[in-house]
Order: C-alpha cells, then sequence, then structure tokens
C-alpha cells in the first residue's frame, strides 16, 4: 500500500475519529494533548518509560497540574486512553506524538538522547501510512537531519509510505485561559503532503491550525517566541540593575512606560528566570548558529544577564542584612514561593533554587514557604515548605519574596516580616524602610 492509497486511508481514518493516537511522553505536554485526542473521541495510548506516571495514568490519577484527575478518569472509563511503557503497542498507532524532554547538556549544548530514542522505537514498529509529529522543543533541521534518516531506515519512503512534522508545542502551566485546545496550533511538514495531514489530525483537537511551508519553519517559530521573551526580559533585568545603581524605582518606570498605546510591550525584572522552555530553547538557536559560523551576540548577551539575577538577589538580601548590622551567615532567611513562576507546581530551573544554594553556602538558615511544592531537594539537603503564617513570617531575619503566588497575604507579609527583598514587586504600592526591591 503506497501513495495515493495510503493518504486516503489515513485521512479516512483521522476524519472519522477512527485513527489511534500515539503521544510518547506523558508529562506537561503530552498528558494534555493525550487527554484532548480523547476527549474529541480518539482512541489515545500513551507511552512513558516512568512506570509511576503509566500507573497513575490507568489509576485516573493526573500529576500534571493543567489536567483535572477527572479527566483522565473520564477518558479511562470510557476506553479512550491507555498508559503503557510496551513501545511494541506503537505498532497500532495512525498517529504518532513525540513530546519528550530535550534538556540542555553542561556545555549547553543540545541533547537530543530522549528524541532518538523515541525515534527509534517508532522506527522498530512503523508501518506504511502512519503520521510521526514530533513536539519537543529543539534546533531548527532536528526532524529533517536526525529525525527522518532514522525513519528512512526502515525501506519506508516519506510523503509516500509515512508522513513526518513537526508541531511546536506552546503549553503554558498554570494559565487557565490559554490550554491545549485554544492555543493555535503550528505545523510544518518534511513535505506538503505531511504538513497537510498533520494540520488534518490537530485540526480535529484544536480551534486553530496554523501551517507552514515546512519542519525548519516550525522548529524555529518555537526558539523565536522564546529568544523574544528571554531577550525582552534580559533587557528590563539589566535595566533594573541600572536604575538600582542610579537610585530609581524600576517598577515606576516600567509602569508609566506601559501607558504608552503604541511601540511599548512591558517585561518585568525577576529573580531569573525558570521552567523548561526560555531558560533552554534560546541556547539551541545559539548552538545551530555557531555550527553556521553567526554569533547570535543578543541571545548570548540576554543569557548572561538572566542568569546573573540569582545573584543580585544575594546581594540585595546581604545589603538589607548589613542595614540592620547583621551578616548572612547564621542569618534565618525564609523564600516565599520556590516554583519557576506564579501558581504552579513546576521547579525546573528555578531561580529559587539557585539562590536557595549560593545562601546556603554563604551559611544562611534557610526555609521556605510555598503550598504548590511541599518538599524539596536542595542538593541532597531536603525541606519542606513551612506553613504561611504571621510567627513564620516573623521570626526571619529576612523574607525573601521569589515567586508570588496569589494565594499569598501579601498585607499580612509586610507587616509582620522584620525585612523583606521583594523581587516580584508584589507588595506593589507597600512602603517601608523594611522593604527593599530589586
Amino acid at each position: 500500500m503506497r501513495g495515493n492509497e495510503v493518504i486516503k486511508q489515513l485521512e479516512e481514518r483521522i476524519s472519522t475519529k477512527t485513527a489511534r493516537i500515539g503521544v510518547i511522553g506523558l508529562g506537561y505536554v503530552g498528558l494534555p494533548l493525550a487527554m484532548e485526542f480523547a476527549k474529541e473521541g480518539f482512541a489515545v495510548a500513551g507511552f512513558d518509560i516512568d512506570k509511576k506516571k503509566v500507573k497513575d495514568s490507568m489509576a485516573g490519577r493526573s500529576y500534571v497540574q493543567d489536567v483535572p484527575s477527572r479527566d483522565v478518569k473520564e477518558a479511562r472509563r470510557a476506553g479512550k486512553f491507555y498508559a503503557t511503557s510496551d513501545f511494541s503497542d506503537l505498532r497500532k498507532m495512525d498517529s504518532i506524538h513525540i513530546c519528550v524532554p530535550t534538556p540542555l547538556g553542561k556545555t549547553r549544548d543540545p541533547n537530543v538522547s530522549y528524541i532518538v530514542a523515541a525515534v527509534g522505537e517508532i522506527a522498530k514498529n512503523l508501518t506504511a501510512g502512519r503520521l510521526v509529529v514530533l513536539e519537543s522543543t529543539t534546533y531548527p533541521g532536528t526532524t529533517e537531519e536526525v529525525v527522518l534518516p532514522m525513519l528512512e531506515e526502515t525501506g519506508l519512503k516519506v510523503g509516500v509510505d509515512f508522513f513526518l512534522a513537526f508541531s511546536p508545542e506552546r503549553v503554558d502551566p498554570g494559565n487557565p485561559d490559554f490550554v491545549t485546545k485554544n492555543i493555535p496550533k503550528v505545523v510544518g511538514g518534511i513535505t506538503p503532503r505531511c504538513t497537510r495531514m498533520a494540520a488534518l489530525v490537530y485540526g480535529r483537537c484544536v480551534n486553530t491550525v496554523v501551517p507552514v511551508s515546512d519542519t525548519k519553519v516550525a522548529e524555529m517559530v518555537k526558539l523565536l517566541e522564546n529568544t523574544f521573551r528571554s531577550v525582552n526580559i534580559g533587557l528590563v533585568n539589566e535595566i533594573a540593575l541600572m536604575s538600582d545603581k542610579l537610585g530609581i524605582d524600576v517598577w515606576d518606570v516600567i509602569d508609566a512606560a506601559a501607558t504608552k498605546p503604541f511601540g511599548f510591550m512591558p517585561f518585568y525584572p525577576g529573580p531569573g528566570l525558570g521552567g523548561h522552555c526560555i531558560p533552554i530553547d534560546p541556547f539551541y538557536l545559539s548552538w545551530k548558529a555557531k555550527l553556521s559560523g553567526f554569533e547570535a551576540r543578543f541571545i548570548e548577551l540576554a543569557g548572561q544577564i538572566n542568569s546573573s539575577m540569582p545573584y543580585h538577589v544575594v546581594k540585595k538580601v546581604t545589603e538589607a542584612l548589613n542595614l540592620r548590622r547583621k551578616s548572612i551567615k547564621g542569618a534565618s532567611i525564609l523564600l516565599v514561593g520556590v516554583a519557576y513562576k506564579q501558581d504552579v507546581d513546576d521547579i525546573r530551573e528555578s531561580p529559587a533554587l539557585e539562590i536557595m544554594q549560593v545562601l546556603n553556602g554563604m551559611g544562611a538558615r534557610l526555609s521556605y514557604v510555598d503550598p504548590y511544592v511541599p518538599d524539596l531537594d536542595l542538593g541532597g539537603i531536603k525541606k519542606r515548605s513551612k506553613k504561611y503564617t504571621p510567627s513564620v513570617l516573623s521570626r526571619a531575619d529576612c523574607v525573601v519574596i521569589v515567586t508570588a503566588h496569589s494565594c499569598f497575604d501579601y498585607s499580612m507579609l509586610a507587616r509582620e516580616a522584620d525585612l523583606v527583598v521583594d523581587t516580584r514587586n508584589a507588595l506593589r504600592g507597600k512602603r517601608g524602610r523594611h522593604i527593599f526591591r530589586i
């Protein structure tokens, strides 16, 4: 079965929702995607090497904040979803979506080993008439240069026997307004047929599909989006550092500039970048650029500024304690919020971890409050979140607001804390000689 016959059969299965969907990687990207397909009536199989994720999924328990357990239970009850670590089941799938991690190595080189492992399992079980879509964020050229050769080693030809595309994940953890269903889905295929097939399958579970010319364009889209944020946050962080030297309130500056109805978009300084995307994705782009003899100076500089911010926070803590004739060594320092951003339970690349490591190395007595992160392993030192109470706040020599969760009572914090370093402007409008801002 080749060519037009393959296309017609797969198109029919997708259109009638009888296509079987496989999702490799049941994390922050994969599980929400699997649930959207299941809600639309597709039979979905989730694949993961993590046995606990498989066990929880099969029991209808969600470990992803943006996916209610009731959704997983309903999908299981309806017979539309199951999870497994047996990758031989990939042979049964019509459309396979790769949603695995893509971390950076210690030298900031892309680590595509999870992608290679997933594609290896697909290649073992690939038959004619299948669609394969890579969603993992990576450098431009990965789909064509890494994934395609592995799949064509089977003897099957792309665009004729199987279809291959890239569609960047665009999840925003903790954002109730933008979820998998209503975030426009960019798709780019190796061939026009591949693009059309990927657009067809995503069109059944998301509101808007945005086809682009090829996989490299689709790969570049995600990197541009996150590099845009990284560079602009780097710029405003540098403005914050400059304003600190000049004795200017950078938050007032930004608020006033944001009143301009054109030509300005407000970004805000902070203790550093966190999450899996923004601190990492721009370096995929700069790494690829270097291979072509191009130096991505904006990207590298923004990365340097953003990665320096945890140390600036420590400097502000030191200055604040010095005004009270106290040293960091032996001081009781309470971090308020350790997740990488507001109202999520994710600590990946959180600047709070770097801040805690530095303070711990300087001899501070550390504790933290974060209802989203009940336990924390700080390089072998295990910590448990304290309760957010007046006595906990008042006993600390310095309270550092790192992540401004909406559940915190900031009026109480400003009233009870003896000394505060606010990295998020959470105490907006509150003044006092005991309050320091970055």
